[in-house]
């Protein structure tokens, strides 16, 4: 006899009435409820839903990326849930349109309650920066305290936890260290490059001198075609990147560098286009991130002016600074100053297309 089907409840299943009574409005509690509060507490708490499913997105990305071999079928699936955090990032900076049919009047309504709560205090969103890889030595910090000095007890030791955990940024790393194209039977990819930028630039040179310009706009060019020169050269030289690694000016290791320049290049390749395409989902969050930091800095800039943020930071000042410092995968945008025209890049041998080609295109 079979078991009767368990009825579900669309309300029971979404816990509705647990959500739907999480809205508890200061400004009421203090004698006079701000009809504003409502927009701001929802909107809020929406954002750390969201947070919930970027950091349930890049859990599951981070447990692939540990394993010592990556099935090519798993690339796939990361490429699939990082675009679904950057669909969620693009929700998130559009949720600013919608706060601020807010005014600067309204906020100023019922912001005295918040203090010191501050969206500084997100342990989901500092979460997720550590997760990517944002430690705290690289972080912009305010008021002289560490950041995770805004939590406690358990919260505070998942955050300490994470700091000493690889990040998605040292698991890049060593995947992209682990890429066997550098080197392969026949194809010296290092070398096969720096003779294609010499020779691309060699012939810029050429029709720099032989174009109808004046001496001064010829001398000019020439000499920014020496200076990016020395940007390849600086970037290829595997001791000058190490160099510039221990002082700051970059992140990503001298192998990193070369597989992503390498999956850059050639991605029309069959096997390199799931690669690619999670280097540059990589990018794009870098980039929503920054925007949605931008738009909040806007934001603040439009409601608040120059007035001290509600946790004590110096508001639309800090939020500033966080919106360069705090990017993580600029070492990968950078990749395309060292792009080079299809028709200058290194043609490949027979054996290395068959190999990052599928399997029935070598019958």
């Amino acid at each position: 006899m079979s078991e009767k089907p368990s009825s579900v409840h669309y309300i029971n299943y979404l816990s509705l009435d647990k959500v739907l009574d999480a809205q508890n409005l200061v400004s009421k509690e203090k004698g006079k409820a701000a009809h504003e509060e409502m927009l701001f507490i929802i909107i809020h708490q929406t954002y750390e839903l969201w947070f919930k499913q970027i950091l349930h997105e890049l859990d599951s990305t981070m447990v692939l990326f540990r394993a010592k071999q990556i099935d090519e079928s798993n690339i796939g699936v990361i490429v699939r849930r990082m675009d679904r955090v950057n669909k969620i990032m693009n929700t998130l900076v559009g949720q600013l349109d919608i706060l601020e049919t807010m005014t600067s009047l309204d906020f100023l309504e019922f912001r005295d309650y918040l203090s010191p709560a501050s969206g500084f205090q997100s342990h989901q969103f500092r979460k997720i920066e550590v997760m990517l890889g944002l430690k705290i030595e690289k972080r912009h910090q305010f008021g002289g305290c560490p950041y995770h000095s805004q939590f406690e007890g358990k919260k505070k030791e998942e955050i300490l936890n994470l700091e000493e955990n690889e990040s998605l940024f040292s698991l890049l790393e060593k995947w992209l260290e682990r890429i066997p194209f550098l080197s392969m039977e026949g194809f010296d990819f290092t070398k096969k490059y720096e003779e294609a930028v010499s020779q691309m630039m060699e012939k810029e040179i050429e029709g720099i001198k032989s174009a109808n310009l004046t001496e001064e706009d010829r001398t000019l060019r020439i000499r920014m075609i020496d200076e990016n020169r020395k940007y390849f050269d600086r970037v290829l030289n595997e001791e000058e990147h190490n160099k510039a690694i221990k002082e700051g000016e970059t992140k990503l290791s001298y192998k990193a560098t070369m597989s992503a320049l390498l999956i850059n290049l050639y991605r029309d390749q069959p096997i390199l286009h799931l690669p690619y395409q999670f280097l540059r989902s990589l990018v794009e969050l870098d980039h929503k991130i920054a925007t949605w930091r931008f738009r909040h800095v806007q934001m603040v800039e439009k409601m608040l002016g120059q007035k001290i943020g509600t946790g004590g930071s110096s508001g639309q000042g800090y939020l500033k600074q966080t919106v360069d410092k705090h990017k993580l995968f600029t070492d990968l945008a950078n990749i395309a100053t060292l792009m080079i025209s299809r028709s200058y890049l290194p043609d490949l041998p027979k054996k290395i297309k068959d190999k990052l080609s599928f399997n029935y295109n070598n019958i």
